[in-house]
């Protein structure tokens, strides 16, 4: 595999890091008891101070002012940035959400912090009973225009099995530490930790 560009290869974050998590439901947990979200379990798998600022039904391009709060609030090393779900749940064009990203994306490099980014699935029912959501294009897109760490399918493989939701469009417990998980292997295979 000669002509293939080898993988990108980030410094690695501190045990100690302060990272945020900054997204909608997903991040904050809906379907399962606070202690329960993907980010608890992050934590510990991970040594990092999680802050979880996921805030249920937020659109990407509302996200701006809160992300700029936070992230003055907290000053942290890095941003777990996971959002545009329920803009494509309003049926938002991909290119405007790629665009609201972009701005968050730019927020985050602005204060000093490193982003890593979570792909989201463009969700469809009929993918989702089928077992075969996948990542919105735009994801792969952002991370390779902005040289910056993606966490690819995690959320789109835990969505797609019906034994790890709580409802259509969240996990439950089961499927947060699966989150979790899936998110500590991106993790390592990115040589983030």
């Amino acid at each position: 595999m000669l002509g293939c560009d080898p993988e990108p290869s980030y410094a690695p974050l501190l045990t100690d890091s302060q990272v945020l998590a900054f997204g909608d439901s997903i991040t904050y947990g809906t379907g399962a008891q606070p202690s329960q979200a993907y980010t608890e379990h992050l934590s510990g798998k991970t040594g990092w101070q999680i802050v979880n600022a996921g805030l249920p039904g937020e659109l990407a391009r509302d996200a701006k002012p809160r992300l700029l709060s936070t992230l003055e609030q907290h000053r942290p090393d890095a941003v777990i940035l996971e959002l545009g779900g329920n803009d494509f749940l309003r049926q938002r064009s991909e290119s405007l959400v790629k665009a609201d990203l972009q701005a968050l994306i730019d927020v985050i490099e602005a204060s000093g912090a490193r982003t890593i980014l979570m792909a989201v699935p463009r969700f469809s029912l009929i993918r989702a009973r089928a077992g075969a959501l996948k990542d919105s294009e735009i994801y792969a897109e952002l991370a390779e225009e902005n040289g910056i760490p993606l966490i690819e399918e995690a959320l789109s493989k835990v969505l797609s099995q019906e034994e790890m939701r709580a409802d259509p469009i969240h996990p439950n417990a089961e499927g947060y530490e699966a989150l979790a998980e899936s998110v500590y292997q991106g993790l390592l295979d990115l040589r983030l930790l």
